[in-house]
């Protein structure tokens, strides 16, 4: 048994880097997208942009019937939110406008964290680059657990930084832009070099068994 587990192990040593970074960054666009637009008087067309963005770069797993959970929470979202937009009146939405930002963060944790509950969500970019036969891999699997939960704590933190720029205007800028895009690229940084750490630690591992 603990030999079986050894060779499971150690198999990942093989293992190609097992997520890139752009591939994540493409099914975080969407969501980009909407942070950068939405505003007071432009959070509409931020849902609708980020709705169509997010049908479009969702448009080959469809055709391969392998939506991500990222692309699918998404669309429902921004599709909610311009649905919204359309049909109620914007006396009603005022709560809308004023917490959209820290909505779609607050989202995105919620993926975040309910995936490491089930399949972490960076597993699922994961796999595209990684062969089947080592998708249940420990290593593997551990792996995009801790990658996936560096990025849910760069969205909560994220989401309790809009929240603290609605309050404090002086540090506006920094609450909802500066601090958020170091975080973002820290957390871009984490998703390269961690797992050439973990390969590189298997590498080694297999040298001296």
């Amino acid at each position: 048994m603990t030999d079986t587990r050894e060779r499971s192990e150690g198999s990942a040593a093989s293992l190609p880097s097992p997520l890139r970074p752009r591939s994540v960054l493409l099914g975080f666009a969407p969501w980009i997208i909407f942070d950068v637009i939405a505003g007071p008087s432009t959070w509409k067309l931020a849902a609708f942009t980020a709705f169509v963005a997010a049908l479009v770069f969702s448009v080959p797993d469809f055709r391969d019937h392998r939506v991500k959970l990222l692309d699918a929470v998404g669309i429902l979202f921004f599709g909610v939110v311009a649905l919204l937009g359309c049909f109620l009146d914007r006396h009603d939405l005022i709560w809308l406008e004023t917490y959209a930002q820290v909505l779609s963060s607050g989202v995105l944790a919620l993926i975040a964290l309910v995936s490491l509950v089930t399949v972490p969500f960076t597993e699922q970019y994961a796999r595209e680059s990684v062969p089947r036969e080592f998708w249940k891999n420990p290593r593997f699997r551990r792996t995009n657990r801790i990658i996936t939960a560096a990025w849910a704590v760069v969205f909560v933190a994220t989401a309790l930084l809009g929240l603290a720029a609605l309050h404090t205007k002086s540090m506006g800028d920094w609450y909802n832009w500066v601090i958020p895009v170091i975080l973002l690229v820290l957390a871009i940084k984490f998703t390269k070099w961690y797992p050439a750490q973990v390969r590189a630690q298997g590498e080694r591992a297999g040298g001296v068994r």
